[in-house]
């Protein structure tokens, strides 16, 4: 980089040091005392938000869960972990919200948001999980994707289904538990094999388990799975006989549009139980909505555990060809039309931040990351390809690992802590330029959300890299707020889009580029060259690593 950037050189849209949310006073007085909860089950953690009808936050809570790493590429979760973190999540939220003098009368519905592609697979008649989950980041089906690549068909799934294969959907692993777990096999043959992504899973338990049986996704998590068609948003026979796949020996969960009164169920246990559950989506389309992204041409971009940039492209789905994803952005049911988006995924982003700070140990937290990083000018030439799980988009190389190039003697911790924030911003230009390409619009702003945006060093650099500014709210909780959203539709909180126009729309931070065009143009052709050297270490056949 050729300038390092203090905070206070951000341009400020409202009150410049201000760091209150300030509720807007369009429809304060019908809004203020009607809550909506947010469930946002993530990769790492589950939160459990209570808004009010103004779009604020008013009482939270978050644990984190375990993950487990059984193998080198492999990433697994506890499916009744994940279950019990929401329960005490929903319990100490709605505990902190009573204790302000609110009643849980006042909460209209819940809405759920989650992490997306995650499988699940249990046995219909007994209500238990046959395996951890499979987490969306793992890359155990490397070898089942290349397989599958060469078989008859592969050429035309995408143009079905609008994603390519990958170690990405949920589809592939649920190839890799059919061939390696043999409960998996016998309860699929036996017409017992329940199937689904955390959503589903969720909804399952919160509405009582086998003894209610409810098993629905929404149509933004049910596109991430490669089985259906993007086009009718029904399950693709074509498809499904690709992956061999019985319907009638699976059972796969009915798809409805994200926003409905009654699909959804209600909770069945604790402080919340009867609450109607009326929204639910994944979570890159959560915030997509939370960002107010509305209208075709706008878009979002999340720092979470990965990156995720999503491009409203309207009522018809674009498919890419340079590398991006179409999928779902939202469907609020009714008598709108499901809405599309250009997607592209970046597998490794803030884990990329805990890796620094767990394996590298620089700092002791990650928030801290930031202050590491500032204690250079920039990279001193270090670049950190961080493709702990291959590459995503828009590149999708499988056989790519983790990689650091440009190190000397000169190297210090900051530059690589640098390095590891810039990985993001490099890989967010790339989507940037595939999306030009595929829309043939160029952004002019790029709004902006999760625990990453915290850093404004990286939001400086993000901006530097993109050339264009970024948008950052003061709320960032908008992947939340998403999910509060549509449960608020179905229940008649909100009715047109035009009434969310004012939220969490003060006090934003627009950081604008610092550098020039060709300084900018220098360090990511420089980020190119290291992604063309980080390919081939995996061997081609077995997914193993080379020797």
């Amino acid at each position: 980089m050729a300038t390092s950037t203090h905070p206070a050189q951000a341009e400020r849209k409202i009150d410049a040091e201000s760091q209150d949310y300030q509720m807007p006073q369009q429809d304060e007085g019908k809004l203020k005392n009607r809550y909506i909860g947010s469930i946002d089950q993530g990769t790492t953690s589950t939160r459990f938000l209570i808004f009010n009808g103004l779009g604020v936050p008013v009482a939270s809570h978050q644990i984190e869960f375990k993950q487990m790493y059984p193998h080198s590429g492999w990433m697994e979760q506890d499916p009744r972990e994940i279950v019990e973190s929401v329960y005490t999540c929903i319990e100490e939220a709605t505990k902190s919200f009573t204790e302000m003098g609110n009643s849980t009368d006042d909460i209209k519905a819940i809405g759920i948001t989650s992490q997306r592609e995650t499988t699940i697979l249990w046995d219909h008649d007994t209500g238990e999980p046959l395996y951890n989950a499979i987490a969306w980041p793992d890359t155990r089906t490397q070898a089942i994707v290349r397989e599958l690549k060469a078989k008859n068909g592969a050429d035309k799934l995408q143009d079905i289904c609008g994603l390519p294969l990958s170690t990405y959907p949920s589809a592939l692993k649920l190839t890799w538990l059919f061939r390696n777990v043999g409960e998996v096999r016998k309860t699929y043959d036996a017409g017992r094999l329940m199937f689904g992504t955390i959503d589903t899973w969720l909804l399952y338990n919160l509405n009582g388990g086998k003894d209610r049986n409810l098993h629905i996704t929404d149509s933004t998590n049910a596109s991430r799975t490669m089985f259906v068609n993007l086009h009718t948003l029904e399950y693709s026979p074509e498809v499904l006989d690709f992956f061999e796949l019985d319907p009638k020996k699976i059972i796969l969960p009915k798809i409805v549009p994200c926003s409905d009164a009654e699909a959804f169920g209600s909770i069945a246990t604790g402080t919340l139980k009867g609450k109607k559950i009326t929204g639910c989506l994944g979570d890159q389309s959560a915030a997509l909505v939370g960002q107010l992204g509305f209208e075709p041409g706008m878009a979002k971009n999340t720092y979470g555990t990965g990156c995720f940039l999503l491009y409203n492209v309207g009522e018809k789905p674009v498919m890419s060809t340079h590398g991006l994803l179409a999928t779902v952005a939202y469907n609020f049911g009714g008598k709108r039309k499901p809405v599309y988006a250009l997607e592209g995924s970046i597998a490794v982003a803030g884990s990329a931040v805990k890796y620094v700070v767990n394996n590298l140990k620089f700092v002791e937290s990650s928030d801290k990351i930031s202050d590491c990083a500032a204690t250079v000018k920039d990279n001193g030439g270090c670049y950190f390809v961080t493709a702990f799980s291959g590459l995503f988009a828009p590149y999708w190389i499988d056989d790519a690992q983790g990689t650091m190039f440009g190190i000397t003697q000169y190297t210090q911790q900051g530059h690589i802590a640098r390095a590891a924030m810039e990985a993001t911003c490099f890989q967010t230009k790339a989507i940037l330029d595939a999306m030009e390409k595929d829309s043939g619009h160029k952004l002019t702003q790029l709004a902006v959300d999760g625990g990453m945006t915290d850093s404004d060093l990286c939001m400086q650099t993000q901006a530097d890299i993109i050339s264009i500014p970024v948008d950052r709210p003061i709320m960032r909780e908008t992947t939340a707020l998403g999910a509060a959203i549509v449960a608020g539709f179905a229940v008649d909180v909100w009715t047109e889009f035009e009434e969310l126009k004012e939220i969490n729309k003060e006090d934003r931070t627009i950081f604008k580029p610092q550098i020039s065009q060709e300084d900018s143009d220098k360090m990511y052709s420089r980020w190119t060259k290291a992604v063309e050297m980080s390919k081939g270490w995996l061997d081609s056949d077995t997914g193993n690593r080379s020797q």
